[in-house]
């Protein structure tokens, strides 16, 4: 389904990142994967090998627009267009907002924000220049309707569907799709870190009965990344199993 496309995926280290990894190679594109650090870059490149899944890896400073843009450059130099963005980089919390710091609400949205400006503002003008790409971001559930603590993290994904929406208009007349997939409560480390109180109320509203794996997650970007999509731009695809307030 996306036979020699070249892909870039933030946060493509773990969880539903390494699972989009997967699944694109596994449809025929050529994979380059975003980490936090050096270590953990090079710890998922070698555990794909383990499965036959060569890609490369860059680990740039996603809320630095130089770093970025010098990466993009490169992979663009190397592979001559990037046709597909995944904005996938991004963390959580779960405090009140009383035990909440200024420096954490801003380290939420410097990740889950402005890192995905940053790679997009980078990408742009190379798919303007091939007059066609595909530009998809992790959203939320909780960019529904929140979530009960942890303010920062359905703040930033609200903004990221506004980003996705307003992105579409502008960048359609340049063939340029924008999307976002807004996961429910999906087996991840992430989602393994938050409190049980959070988390087993939600699972009970969830009518498929469970929460979601990680290639439930890849399969919808595989989606929208594909020609499959090719008139679909400017949507926040909910994969929640219909866990909706």
């Amino acid at each position: 389904m996306l036979n020699e496309k070249v892909a870039v995926v933030t946060g493509g280290t773990r969880g539903i990142g390494l699972e989009i990894v997967k699944t694109f190679k596994e449809n025929g594109a050529k994979v380059i994967l975003f980490g936090s650090r050096k270590e953990s870059t090079e710890e998922a490149i070698e555990t794909l090998k383990k499965d036959n899944v060569e890609v490369e890896g860059y680990f740039p400073k996603l809320d630095d627009l130089q770093s970025v843009e010098k990466v993009i450059n490169e992979i663009v130099e190397k592979y001559g267009k990037i046709d597909i963005l995944v904005n996938n980089a991004g963390i959580s919390a779960n405090k009140k907002i009383d035990e909440t710091s200024e420096q954490e609400f801003e380290d939420i949205m410097d990740l889950n924000v402005k890192a995905m400006f940053n790679t997009i503002k980078a990408t742009v003008p190379y798919m303007k220049k091939e007059n066609s790409g595909v530009i998809l971001n992790t959203s939320s559930m909780v960019s529904i309707y929140g979530q009960p603590s942890g303010v920062g993290y359905p703040t930033s994904k609200f903004a990221v569907n506004g980003l996705t929406k307003s992105l579409a208009r502008e960048l359609a007349p340049y063939n340029i799709r924008v999307n976002a997939v807004a996961p429910g409560i999906t087996n991840t480390d992430m989602v393994a870190k938050l409190p049980k109180e959070m988390i087993e109320p939600l699972i009970k509203t969830i009518p498929l009965g469970r929460i979601g794996e990680p290639r439930d997650i890849a399969n919808a970007f595989l989606f929208l990344a594909s020609d499959l999509a090719s008139y679909i731009t400017g949507v926040i695809l909910s994969v929640d199993g219909a866990a909706r307030s």
